[in-house]
């Protein structure tokens, strides 16, 4: 039988929920934690494998170091600390390229050769200086990018209308970040344009404005941050559902954070777009028509990851 392995970069609330999500759902044989903190990721390792009389299948799962990178499948960036309160996740910006200072050199040691998903924020600038700094090519190294962001709209958006969240066909662009956007020409529900269920329902649906659903999903991870300090059931099973596609080649349409090279009329930059997900990560990069707003909205936000990119690229030479 095929072994599955994944190493995940950081024991912290992020990564064991990775990991933790990944158990759940049987989609790796082993699963190593890596963290600077070796007494925390073994601590983790041990709670997670209390769980291995309950899970579906059995699950190697244990602590290491980087050399358990020359023969990982996925290898899942998820260090650096929580975003705190009041702050974006470009604030987090220099503490995260100091962190890469650390860690792209010790994965340039080892003879990875697999797939490379950082989560770590600002998601859309670490993502493309780990796939620049490691020369990976663009479709096997990417960020979740707006993956969290289109699970939280599809929850408002069955919060503001009553229709079943899996019934509702939504995603976000562009930086996983404040600058994002909702693409409403391309909502549905059952199949029925979102715009055309507006118009049909002026008393309603009509009400419901671009700008309040994209400051909400704005918002989302902060009023988490707010209550619990920390965000983690969320992009713990959005990583999975990455490892799933590509495990199992789904060739699912998915938002992520790719390196676009005249896609979208973008180049030199990294943005969420929805692409197909297969067993060699991205298989290709789905072009949709998108309004004359939504292309300008679409080109600020790449213009604001595109500006952090040119700043990482001075610390990080």
């Amino acid at each position: 039988m095929e072994n599955r392995k994944i190493v995940i970069l950081g024991a912290g609330h992020v990564g064991t929920h990775c990991a933790l999500s990944l158990m759940f759902r049987a989609l790796a044989n082993e699963i190593v934690l890596i963290d600077t903190d070796e007494e925390k990721a073994k601590s983790q390792v041990l709670d997670l494998d209390d769980m291995g009389a309950c899970i579906p299948a059995k699950v190697v799962i244990r602590s290491g170091n980087y050399d358990d990178l020359c023969d990982a499948d996925i290898l899942v960036n998820a260090i650096g600390r929580s975003r705190k309160e009041g702050e974006t996740r470009l604030d987090m910006f220099e503490d995260s390229i100091e962190r890469l200072k650390d860690i792209i050199p010790k994965i340039k040691n080892t003879k990875f050769q697999g797939i490379l998903i950082s989560i770590t924020n600002p998601a859309d600038v670490v993502g493309e200086c780990l796939r620049k700094a490691l020369e990976i090519d663009r479709f096997r190294c990417f960020s979740t990018g707006t993956s969290l962001d289109s699970l939280r709209i599809k929850r408002i958006l069955e919060e503001k209308t009553g229709y079943h969240r899996n019934s509702i066909d939504a995603f976000c662009m562009g930086e996983h970040g404040d600058s994002q956007i909702v693409p409403l020409s391309h909502v549905s529900v059952g199949g029925k344009s979102f715009v055309k269920l507006q118009k049909e329902n002026p008393d309603t649906l009509g009400k419901i404005t671009i700008e309040q659903l994209q400051d909400e999903v704005r918002q989302a991870g902060m009023t988490v941050i707010i209550g619990k300090k920390s965000t983690e059931f969320g992009i713990g099973i959005a990583l999975s559902e990455i490892a799933k596609s590509i495990f199992h080649d789904e060739k699912r349409i998915w938002p992520l954070s790719v390196h676009l090279d005249g896609e979208y009329g973008q180049k030199d930059v990294a943005a969420g777009v929805p692409v197909v997900i297969g067993t060699d990560g991205i298989e290709e990069i789905v072009e949709m028509e998108l309004t004359a707003e939504e292309e300008a909205q679409f080109a600020h936000s790449c213009d604001v990851i595109r500006g952090y990119l040119k700043k990482a690229e001075e610390l990080l030479s």
